[in-house]
C-alpha cells in the first residue's frame, strides 16, 4: 500500500471518532449511539456480502483495503463490528475509551509504524502505548485500569496473529480486548485515582 493510499486509510480511520464524540458531547444518548453502530455493522456487513460472494469493483475498495482483506472481511467492517460489540457490552465508562483507542491510537500508530503483518517495532509499540495512557486516562479511569486497558490496545495493535489462514484484525481487537481487560480491572482491581 502507497504512503499515500496508507494516509486516506488513516484519515478514515480518525473519523470514526465522530461515534464516541455523538456521545462525549451529549449530540446522543448511549442507546442511540448503540443503534447507530448496530445499523452501521449491518450497512458494512451486507456491503462485505456483496463485495465477497457478488462482486463489488468500487475504486474506494481498492484504495483502502489491505492485500489480505481482499478475500477476507475488510479492515472497515471489523472496526464497526468492534466498536459495536464494546458499546453493546460495556458500559460508556469501558466502551468511549476503548473505541477511541481504536479510533485516535490506532491510525497514530500505523503512521509511525510499518503496516506490515507482524509484530511491530517497539518503539511503535511505546508510541501507541502512550497515546492509549493518555486516552484512558483523561477518560477518568483509576491508574491501573487506565494502564490496563492501553496495554491491552497496545498488544492488540501490536501483532496481528494468522489464524486458519484469516488476519485477526487489530480492528477488532483493539475495542473488544481493552474493553474486556478495563472491566476485568475496574471489577477486580484497586481503583488507584490518576
Amino acid at each position: 500500500m502507497s504512503l499515500h493510499s496508507e494516509v486516506k486509510r488513516r484519515l478514515v480511520h480518525v473519523s470514526g471518532t465522530g461515534f464516541p464524540a455523538l456521545y462525549l458531547l451529549d449530540l446522543a444518548s448511549y442507546d442511540q449511539l448503540r443503534l447507530l453502530l448496530v445499523a452501521s455493522s449491518v450497512g458494512a456487513l451486507i456491503l462485505e456480502v456483496v463485495r465477497l460472494f457478488v462482486g463489488l469493483d468500487w475504486r474506494i475498495f481498492d484504495e483502502l483495503t489491505r492485500e489480505y482483506e481482499q478475500e477476507n472481511l475488510a479492515g472497515y467492517a471489523l472496526y464497526m463490528f468492534g466498536m459495536t460489540a464494546a458499546t453493546l457490552a460495556f458500559s460508556p465508562r469501558v466502551a468511549i475509551p476503548a473505541m477511541l483507542m481504536l479510533t485516535i491510537a490506532d491510525p497514530i500508530s500505523g503512521l509511525a509504524g510499518s503496516g506490515e503483518l507482524g509484530v511491530k517495532a517497539t518503539h511503535t509499540l511505546l508510541l501507541t502505548f502512550g497515546v492509549c495512557l493518555l486516552i484512558t486516562s483523561l477518560s477518568g479511569l483509576p491508574l491501573v485500569t487506565a494502564a490496563l486497558g492501553a496495554l491491552a490496545a497496545t498488544l492488540a495493535d501490536g501483532m496481528k496473529p494468522i489464524v486458519a489462514g484469516y488476519v485477526i484484525d487489530d480492528n477488532l481487537t483493539i475495542p473488544v480486548g481493552s474493553a474486556v481487560v478495563m472491566y476485568v480491572a475496574l471489577r477486580y482491581l484497586p481503583t488507584v485515582s490518576v
